[in-house]
């Protein structure tokens, strides 16, 4: 399995700047660089979608400082449902031994 490279948002933006000058075809310059075409046209999609700033954000699951409330609010509901179930199965376990 091959380990993922990281590319700087330097060598992105420079990437990117390169193929839309145009001057040589696009598997040159991806072969040049390095890299696969498509990431090339990758890079340029999300510089044109969120600008630099789709760049700087970490890969991977977030630090539980940075992570958003929606992540944290679905982990507790996940495990209050585990909660729950286990209770239920509890209740009818002892109810059963009543009868």
């Amino acid at each position: 399995m091959k380990k993922r490279i990281k590319y700087s948002k330097e060598f992105k933006l420079e990437a990117i700047r390169l193929l839309n000058e145009g001057t040589k075809p696009t598997s040159e310059l991806a072969l040049e660089l390095g890299v696969k075409r498509t990431l090339l046209y990758r890079w340029r999609d999300q510089l044109a979608e969120r600008g630099e700033e789709s760049f700087h954000k970490r890969m991977g699951r977030p630090l539980k400082g940075e992570e958003s409330e929606i992540a944290k609010l679905r982990r507790e509901n996940k495990d209050l449902k585990e909660e729950r179930d286990i209770l239920k199965k509890a209740a009818a376990y002892f109810a059963r031994d009543l009868k």
